[in-house]
């Protein structure tokens, strides 16, 4: 029901990935901005609509757009913490991130998505504690009731492909 990948999100097959966006949802660096170049504009026409109607994306919301010319059918844009030393609810924050995409995929019946390491690049988080937090959050979800049946964790670097396979291994 989870396992890690190293690779590129855009290339997957699933009904969803996750995109750590940003607040303006409109593309950025990292994940980001490969998921919008890969999906190409009618996903950047949809977040612009979003955007339009609730002016930001708030850190641990979540919205879904298509997923334009990906393999995926459909983007969740959430948005997880900026890091700052941990004390300005950055944890909570980043498990909101997930829950809220978690809870997105449910209601629109989504069997299979993949998400990136939300935070860790641009945004600093320490790779090790974003990792513990996704793994339990997911963990948690999946043991009650939900349309969900594959997880994926997609590390696009080694050193999160290692944790990830440290900690699903306990």
């Amino acid at each position: 029901m989870i396992k890690v990948i190293n690779g590129d999100i855009t290339k997957l097959t699933v009904d969803a990935i996750v995109n750590a966006a940003n607040s303006s949802c409109l593309g950025g660096g990292g994940v980001d901005g490969a998921i919008h170049k890969a999906g190409g504009p009618e996903i950047l026409k949809e977040c612009r609509k979003i955007i339009e109607k609730i002016r930001y994306l708030q850190p641990g919301n979540a919205v879904i757009t298509t997923g334009g010319n990906l393999p995926a059918k459909f983007v969740i844009h959430t948005v997880g913490p900026v890091w700052k030393g941990g004390n300005f609810r950055e944890e909570f924050i980043l498990k909101s991130a997930y829950l809220s995409a978690l809870k997105l995929a449910d209601q629109k019946n989504i069997k299979t998505i993949a998400f990136p390491n939300i935070s860790t690049g641009i945004f600093g988080f320490p790779k090790y504690i974003a990792a513990e937090i996704a793994i339990d959050t997911v963990r948690n979800y999946l043991k009650n009731p939900t349309n969900i049946e594959e997880v994926i964790f997609v590390c696009f670097d080694e050193e999160n492909y290692r944790i990830y396979k440290e900690l699903l291994a306990l």
